[in-house]
């Protein structure tokens, strides 16, 4: 069994703003942060949008910190998972999880309950969250209500 203070997770909205350089910026920084606190292993739900940038902001990092390790950790199978998503998306997707150090498939099929199932096994199995929290309602803002009553760390970007 893993310590949790070395597991970070994410949560953030699928849709980013047009421009994110300073999203971008800020969580590199963050998760820069976390690593010189120890953590090693990052969480990841593998949805389009914020995922999508931590996953990718995670594997450039490994260039600087090896050590580091990414973890996909999907709610269902990845051709279910990304079943509504354009081409680019998906080859995305496949090419983050082609990269990842694990992935780890929740459920064996798309249930209506498994998104919100890989939100709370993510928070259950970390230590800090990093998120972009813009809405105060849906799968985000859950997420993140559910790591404050866990007593995770949570550093907002």
């Amino acid at each position: 069994m893993i310590e949790r203070s070395k597991v970070a997770c994410f949560s953030g909205h699928r849709k980013l703003p047009e421009n994110c350089s300073k999203l971008r910026a800020n969580l590199e920084k963050a998760i820069i942060e976390l690593i010189e606190r120890g953590v090693v292993f990052f969480g990841n739900g593998g949805a389009v949008g914020f995922d999508a940038l931590a996953a990718t902001t995670v594997l450039k990092l490994k260039k600087e910190y090896p050590h580091i390790r990414l973890v996909m950790v999907l709610p269902c199978p990845p051709e279910e998972q990304s079943m509504k998503w354009n081409e680019e998306q998906k080859k995305r997707y496949y090419d983050l999880l082609d990269q990842a150090d694990k992935v780890r498939i929740l459920s064996p099929r798309y249930t209506s309950g498994c998104m919100l199932n890989r939100n709370r096994h993510l928070v259950d199995n970390s230590g800090y969250l990093i998120c972009y929290l813009r809405e105060q309602h849906g799968g985000t803002f859950y997420t993140v209500n559910y790591a404050e009553q866990q007593r995770l760390k949570i550093l907002r970007i």
